[in-house]
C-alpha cells in the first residue's frame, strides 16, 4: 500500500514543528475552500521575514551538475521515487515557480499527478507562477488547459509592464485564456518579486528552475531559505545545460548541509541557508 503522507525527510526539513507521527489525514490535504478563503490554509514552511515568502530552491541534476539537455530541452533525471518525493514537496508550498524557458521547453503541469490516488479528498496544488517578462506563455499550454478543465489552479504570469501594443495584446489574450498577468514595473528583480508575491498572499514558494532562474536565486543575497537537490547517478556531458557556470563563489549564500537520503537510485540532499 502506498504511503498517503509526505516522507518524514521532507516534514523534518520543511515543517519541523509538525508531528509527523500523529494519526489523521495527510498533512498537505486541503479542500476547495483553501483557494478562496485565506483563513483556511494548509501547513507550509514559514519565512522568518514576514515581508517575503519562504523559498525552497529545488532541482534535479546529473553527477556533472547538468539540469537540462541540449538547447535547454527537458532531460529526465529523477527516478520514480525521487519524483514522488518532489510531488509531495509541491503539496507543502503555496506556489511553484519556473521561468518561461522551462515553460516553453517542457510544457509542464506542475501538479501532483505522481502521488497515490485519494478517495474523497484532494492534494493541495501549488499556484503555478511563470516568470515571463515578454508574455510568451502559449495560450494552449498545459498549465492553462488544466485550469480551464478544473484540474489545476489559475497560473500567474509575472511580466515586465510595457505600453507596447504587442505586449498589451498578449496580456489580454493570456487573461482571456484564464491566466492572471501580474505586472512589474522595470526589471523583475528577485527582491521585488518576493515582496510582490507575499503581498498577494503567497507564504511559501517552491522554485524549480530552469538554469537562469536557479542562478538568479543563488546570486541574490537572502532570497533562499532551503535548497533541496536531487542527484541522479548519471553523466550528461557537454551537451547538457548547467546552472553554475556564472556563479561567483564569494557571492553564494552560506549553506549548511542538513540531510541526505536515498530515494530509489537518487540521492536527495538538503541545505539550510545561514543568515
Amino acid at each position: 500500500m502506498e504511503q498517503l503522507f509526505p516522507p518524514v525527510f521532507l516534514l523534518r526539513t520543511l515543517l519541523p514543528g509538525h508531528n509527523q507521527f500523529a494519526p489523521g489525514p495527510p498533512v498537505a490535504l486541503y479542500d476547495k475552500r483553501s483557494d478562496t478563503n485565506d483563513q483556511y490554509k494548509i501547513p507550509t514552511p514559514t519565512s522568518p521575514d514576514p515581508a517575503k515568502p519562504y523559498v525552497t530552491l529545488t532541482f534535479a541534476q546529473s553527477l556533472d551538475a547538468k539540469i537540462a539537455g541540449v538547447g535547454g530541452k527537458q532531460l529526465t533525471l529523477s527516478g520514480k521515487d525521487s519524483m514522488v518525493m518532489t510531488h509531495w514537496m509541491r503539496t507543502m508550498h503555496d506556489a511553484i515557480m519556473i521561468g518561461i524557458g522551462t515553460a516553453l521547453n517542457d510544457n509542464p503541469q506542475l501538479n501532483t499527478r505522481h502521488l497515490p490516488a485519494l478517495s474523497g479528498s484532494k492534494y493541495h496544488l501549488p499556484r503555478p507562477i511563470i516568470l515571463d517578462s515578454s508574455l510568451r506563455l502559449p495560450l494552449d499550454c498545459k498549465l492553462i488547459q488544466n485550469y480551464k478543465e478544473g484540474r489545476g489552479r489559475r497560473p500567474w504570469v509575472i511580466g515586465q509592464v510595457s505600453e507596447n501594443s504587442d505586449w498589451v495584446t498578449r496580456k489580454q489574450a493570456l487573461e482571456a485564456a484564464g491566466a492572471r498577468v501580474i505586472e512589474v514595473k522595470g526589471r523583475i528583480s528577485i527582491p521585488v518579486l518576493l515582496t510582490t508575491l507575499r503581498t498577494l498572499g503567497i507564504r511559501s514558494l517552491m522554485v524549480e528552475g530552469g538554469a537562469q532562474v536557479i542562478r538568479s536565486f543563488f546570486a541574490e543575497a537572502n532570497s533562499v531559505n532551503t535548497i533541496i537537490v536531487t542527484v541522479a547517478p548519471t553523466f550528461v556531458g557537454n551537451d547538457g545545460v548547467g546552472y553554475g557556470d556564472d556563479l561567483v563563489s564569494t557571492a553564494l549564500p552560506n549553506m549548511e548541509p542538513t540531510r541526505t537520503e536515498l530515494f530509489g537510485r537518487d540521492a536527495v540532499m538538503t541545505l539550510k541557508v545561514i543568515r
